[in-house]
This record gives structure tokens, sequence and C-alpha cells, in this order.
């Protein structure tokens, strides 16, 4: 067994937008499916979906409508029209426990029980100040137990380990709720600092691939959403076909199916925590992990009554994970990140490179040897994300002209359970492969170089029964 590194901190691990279980007020699970059982799990949610569209008006508050969260997804999930495929957090959980004298508790042990592991489950639905004040409550509480467990614990603080939107509801436990004295760290994987185009893009545009294939239409619901408003750009992303200078969001007045007073609501969170400083006084060290090299709707364009995404800003592509702009995955004051990935915005979070640099920021040890690091190729993938079945998977892997030997490496391909294939070269460090008949469900589709145990990179799709 390969050795433990030693934690001496609470870990607290918090999930993106759609991440935690949510159960009813009966306790009937409203959203828990995952991996197989997603595409039923849509379903159910979309029968569900008038009862849990938030009223107009809600603010930071909760609706009173009895749902609650009830733990962290455990693979891959996705809902059309609010979010694209996610990876779960099992895996992430499993792999801390494996590495680092870490600890959750268990099923059926007591809650006073010490644990130095804990997964945060919010109600995604609400605005991120709602849950900063829920995970301040749920930290007060296990940061005490763990402190009391032991005299050398007394001076234990917490580490937060926080995927996409689980960054901005901690930084708002950190700079607004109180957080900051008792917290050390805090590493973002791919958290929008400054809003994501596509939340703004899921609002206008609606249920971009249409009722027929998930026999549903989830516009409604998500554009009822605080917490999707607070996703949105936080930075000037709209033109006109013109060619007009950049706006921001909040300032274009009937930009349809955007709710302006929650939009304006947004804005009040993300300036808040910017003028906040509560952070920097304790000094509290934000470590942002952002996805490079991907592409990544940044600015849009009106086009009729929706928008039409952009890959540049100002007429450069920066890149980023996919879904979260590298000018956007970069903590405010940070200057730069601390690590950049070439990897998807869903997976961040199983990322090996990334848990290879997690050793550097959850113990206090020396780094450990661990084996030879890998020379991975750095690659810029595009697939689809959301296909019907029946369809064929076209996957296209770039290598970029400054990587040497850029167009004659070996590329691998393939769907989690099945071979790895070698993608063919189409010259100019371009690489194509196609995968036909995937199943209905959600799957992880590994890009690896020179062999195919080196995963770079994953790809998530989720795939919809026809009709």
């Amino acid at each position: 067994m390969a050795q433990r590194s030693r934690a001496e901190d609470l870990v607290v691990v918090v999930p993106g937008i759609l991440g935690s279980t949510l159960a009813d007020a009966e306790g009937h699970e409203v959203w828990a499916a995952s991996g197989k059982a997603l595409l039923r799990g849509i379903r159910t949610f979309g029968n569900s979906v008038k009862g849990l569209t938030l009223p107009a008006g809600l603010g930071d508050e909760h609706p009173g409508d009895g749902v609650r969260p009830t733990g962290l997804m455990s693979d891959v999930h996705a809902l059309p029209g609010v979010w694209n495929p996610v990876d779960g957090y099992s895996g992430l959980l499993n792999w801390l426990e494996a590495n680092f004298t870490l600890r959750r508790r268990l099923p059926g042990e007591a809650a006073d029980v010490p644990a130095n592991l804990v997964g945060f489950a919010y109600d995604w639905r609400l605005s991120c100040r709602y849950n900063a004040e829920r995970l301040a409550e749920r930290v007060d509480e296990e940061l005490g137990r763990w402190r009391a467990s032991r005299p050398d614990r007394r001076d234990a603080k917490v580490v937060f380990l926080c995927h996409s939107m689980g960054g901005l509801v901690t930084r708002g436990y950190v700079e607004q709720c109180g957080g900051a004295e008792v917290t050390r760290r805090v590493v973002t994987l791919g958290t929008p600092y400054r809003g994501s185009l596509d939340a703004l893009l899921y609002l206008v545009n609606g249920m971009r691939y249409g009722i027929g294939p998930v026999g549903l239409d989830l516009t409604a619901f998500a554009r009822s959403l605080p917490s999707l408003h607070q996703l949105t750009p936080d930075y000037a992303c709209l033109t006109t076909a013109g060619g007009s200078p950049l706006r921001y969001a909040r300032e274009v007045t009937g930009l349809p199916g955007v709710d302006e007073e929650l939009l304006r609501h947004a804005g009040r969170f993300h300036a808040d925590l910017r003028d906040s400083g509560a952070g920097a006084r304790y000094g509290v060290e934000y470590v942002p992990v952002g996805g490079v090299r991907q592409p990544t709707p940044t600015t849009a364009e009106a086009e009729g009554d929706g928008l039409r995404a952009l890959l540049t800003i100002d007429g450069a592509d920066e890149g980023g994970d996919g879904r979260v702009p590298h000018l956007s995955s970069r903590a405010v004051g940070a200057g730069r990140h601390a690590y950049t990935p070439w990897e998807k915005h869903g997976s961040l979070q199983n990322n090996k490179a990334v848990r290879q640099a997690l050793y550097n920021w959850l113990t206090p040890e020396p780094p450990v040897h661990r084996g030879p690091d890998d020379d991975d190729v750095p690659l810029s993938v595009d697939a689809p994300e959301i296909l019907v079945e029946g369809d064929a998977y076209e996957i296209r892997a770039t290598a970029a002209p400054d990587v040497p030997g850029h167009d004659r490496i070996a590329v691998f391909a393939g769907v989690e359970g099945g071979p790895m294939r070698t993608m063919t070269n189409r010259g100019g460090g371009v690489y194509t492969a196609r995968v036909k008949s995937l199943p209905a469900g959600g799957h992880r589709v590994r890009i690896g170089t020179r062999n195919s145990a080196n995963v770079v990179m994953t790809a998530l799709v989720l795939v919809l029964e026809r009709g």
C-alpha cells in the first residue's frame, strides 16, 4: 500500500452545480441518478420540475419547498439546458482517503464521531450566498468536533477542495461569512471567478437540444435559478454583428430569458467578493486550477432572439477548460493560475496531474517520491458533450505547433471500459477518431499519448435516447 501523507487540517470537498443529490420533503430523491441511471434521473427530475422551479423574488432565501441536499453525486451527471456532463466525486473522495490521513464519517456512525474529510452537499438551485451560510454552519460543527478530538488538533484549520461553482460558494463563506479566520487554503478546480459564458447561453437560448431527445424542456426551471445567474460572466462579454464594443450582460436591457433582477443581484454578489478583503487580511491562500487549451465559449454575439457563442475576446482565443474561460478561472488578485492542466471542465477533479499537485496543497510534509513524472503532450480536444442515440461520436485532438513533433505523435482514444485505439493523423498536428453506436447514458472518453496507459484527459458525453 502506498504511503499516506499526513493531513492535519479538516478537508472539505465542495462540488459544483448539479453535484449534490437532492430529496423532497418526503425523502424521495428528486436529483440523484448518475452513470447508467442518468437518463432515468433526468426524466424523473423533469416530472418534478414544476415543483422545483423557484419563485420570482427569492433572492438569497430558501423557497420553503422541503427540498434538501443529501450527498455528493458519485458518477457522470448532467442536466441538459442547465449544465452539461460533469464527472462524480466518489473517485476523488476515495483517492483522498487512500493517499492522505483523511477519514470520512462512515454510514451508521454517530454524528459526533470526528472526521477530517467532509463532502459538503448543498441545494445548487439556490444562491451562492445562501449556500455559503449553510457551509459556515457545517464547518463550525465539523471543525469544532475535529479540534476537540485531540489536543494536537486544537489549531487545525480548513482546507477546501472545490469544483466549479463550489469555489464561489466557498469564497462567499471565506469573504462574507466569517470563514477567513479558520481557513488555511482554498483550492479551486475550474471555478468561474468571473463567470462562464455557457451559463448565459443556457439562460438566453434555452433548451439548446430541443424537447424531442429528452422529452422535456427545462428552460423555465433554469431561468428561475439564482445560482445559474451567478455563474454568468462578470466581465464584458456581449457584442453585436457590427462588432460593437463588448458590454456586460447586466447592462443590456431586454435580453431574452434573463431575469434582470437576478442578474443585477449576481453582479452585487461578485462585487462584494472582490471588495471584501477578509481572506487577504487573514492570509487565506487561494489556489486556482484551470484547464487550458480547450475550445471555450468566451464572448457572444446577438443573433435573432438568441446568442451565438464566440471562442475569442477582442480577437484573441485564450481558451480555457471548455466551460470556463482562462480569464475567468484565475482567482481575483492571484495573478495567475497555480496549475494549468490540459483538461476538460467536467473532469478536473479526477485529473491525474491535478491529484499529483494536491500533495503540495493538502499536507505540510515535504513531497514524497511517487514514481517518474509523465512527459505528457498538451492536447486541445473538441468533441460533442450531448448526442442522440445512433449518432456517431466524433472527436478531434490538436497538438499545438510549439510542441516538438506535434504532427507525428501517437494519440489514443477510447471509451472507458473498452480498448484505447490510435487516432487518425490528419496532418498538421490534428488527430481524429469516430466512435459508432454509443449506448444511451453517460460515458467517459479517455484521450492519451504515447501509449494507452498514459491518459492525458477525459471528455464526457451524454447520449440521449432517440425519440
